[in-house]
């Protein structure tokens, strides 16, 4: 499966910080419209109800009680400053009496409470702002009511929203670039540490697993760590497949060539005695190298399982686990002479892994059967004291001298014993072993100083 390239951080942050502040922005720009709208409304309103005022200060009441006006155009002026808009006006007097101006100039009814209204409206095809002001004019003895409408074209006040909004838009326009330029160096400055590690582990040789030591941000310490971590474990890892290598070519060339030898034997042998004779031999080395190979792959699991992470087994039973594992070898014992028995009441609670536990009792048996010779017992045992569970497998054999015992816990070493099977692997995979299990192991005379007893002992599991 191919992966995609993952994008840079820098442009995602840009990216975040481009769309976030565009929607800000489009927000923003929304709510100026509607103020500059509102400012330009209340602008334009105002000089309308200036205007609006002044035709009414200049409405009166004639003899004959008609309404007259003489429009001062001076205050039709006040709504021309800007050439593009177009003014108009209307006067009625009591309802349904036009007295001058434009007939068909809309207008709105008064509102109770109020003098001066404002409104929104069409005339010939084009949108106007109205303002209508409401007044009465004497005759000393009542008063006439009328109404004033003055409008004008709505150009201006667009040009003055819309100059408003695109200053509002170039200032936040220039406000997002200069947060993205900052943004762009403010990360470019921040990444250069993780450059500074890119460019250590680079420089650095296939070989060298060590700890990364750069220094980095905080929030990219766990990362490091993780890495670290990572290296060890590869490292740990690598230790044991050159181990294994190693010790595979070392511990099987001398089968291999056994095996050669007698398959060049029984080619050339001359009866059928002889070539059965090398054949027996061959079976039996290669029986030798199918042990080896066994014993390096456990040893191989049990590295593997020491460099993970430390891990903490629930309790088991071992007394019956090592009652059963025990009773499945008496056959075996049987056929090379050793009197095997077990002894041990009631479970027996330690924290251990059924599995690793069964080879660290297998590999304690089979070394005691190897080791102590025809017509010797092996007793194994599992009692707990006051503060362990302790572990034992016990023989009257001819035992280790006690000089000798830190040499057989060596990887490949078998003391003395250099015709017995096996090759040196037994009590190295029982510490390894154990020590997963918190476990030590122990090498001591048997019962009247005689044979060997060795003794791992389990801490007691807590609670």
């Amino acid at each position: 499966m191919t992966l995609l390239p993952a994008s840079s951080l820098r442009r995602r942050l840009l990216a975040w910080l481009l769309v976030s502040t565009a929607v800000i922005g489009v927000i923003a720009l929304v709510d100026t419209y509607r103020e500059a709208v509102k400012t330009a409304n209340s602008v334009s309103d105002r000089v309308l109800a200036g205007s609006a005022l002044a035709i009414a200060e200049r409405v009166v009441v004639t003899e004959n009680g008609a309404l007259e006006v003489d429009i001062p155009y001076v205050a039709l002026e006040m709504l021309t400053s800007a050439a593009q808009d177009r003014v108009f006006y209307r006067v009625d007097g009591p309802p349904g009496q036009f007295i001058t101006g434009y007939q068909n100039l809309p207008t709105i009814p008064q509102v109770e409470g109020q003098s001066i209204g404002f409104a929104d409206a069409t005339f010939r095809g084009e949108p106007i702002r109205i303002a209508v002001l409401h007044r009465s004019a004497s005759t000393g003895i009542n008063s006439v009511p009328f109404a004033v409408t003055v409008a004008e074209t709505t150009i201006a006040r667009r040009q003055l929203t819309q100059a408003i909004l695109i200053r509002s838009a170039l200032r936040l326009a220039m406000m997002i670039a200069g947060a993205a330029a900052i943004v762009w160096i403010a990360v470019t400055v921040s990444l250069r540490p993780l450059y500074r590690l890119s460019d250590a582990i680079a420089e650095r040789s296939p070989d060298d697993l060590h700890p990364i030591e750069q220094r980095v941000p905080s929030e990219v310490q766990g990362l490091v760590d993780t890495v670290n971590s990572f290296m060890v474990r590869l490292q740990s890892a690598l230790d044991a497949l050159r181990h294994f290598s190693g010790n595979a070519s070392h511990q099987l060339r001398t089968p291999l060539a056994i095996i050669r030898t007698q398959l060049a034997l029984a080619s050339r042998a001359a009866t059928l005695e002889e070539a059965q004779e090398a054949a027996r031999k061959g079976d039996a080395a290669v029986a030798h190298a199918e042990r080896i190979l066994a014993q390096l792959l456990l040893m191989a699991k049990v590295d593997a399982a020491g460099s993970n992470e430390p891990r903490r087994p629930a309790p088991i039973d071992i007394a019956a686990l090592a009652q059963q594992l025990t009773a499945d070898r008496v056959p075996s014992a049987a056929e090379a002479g050793i009197d095997l028995g077990y002894e041990g009441d009631g479970p027996v609670l330690a924290r251990a892994e059924p599995l690793l536990f069964g080879e660290l009792l297998r590999n304690l048996v089979e070394n005691a059967i190897a080791y102590a010779g025809h017509g010797a017992e092996v007793t194994v045992s599992v009692r707990q004291v006051a503060d362990a569970v302790l572990l034992a497998v016990e023989d009257n054999g001819p035992g280790i001298p006690p000089e000798r015992r830190p040499l057989v816990r060596q990887r490949f070493s078998r003391g003395e014993h250099r015709d017995a099977p096996g090759m040196g692997l037994g009590l190295p995979i029982v510490e390894e072993i154990a020590a997963l299990f918190d476990a030590a192991v122990s090498l001591e005379s048997g019962q009247d100083d005689r044979g060997l007893r060795v003794t791992v002992r389990f801490p007691l599991p807590a609670g």
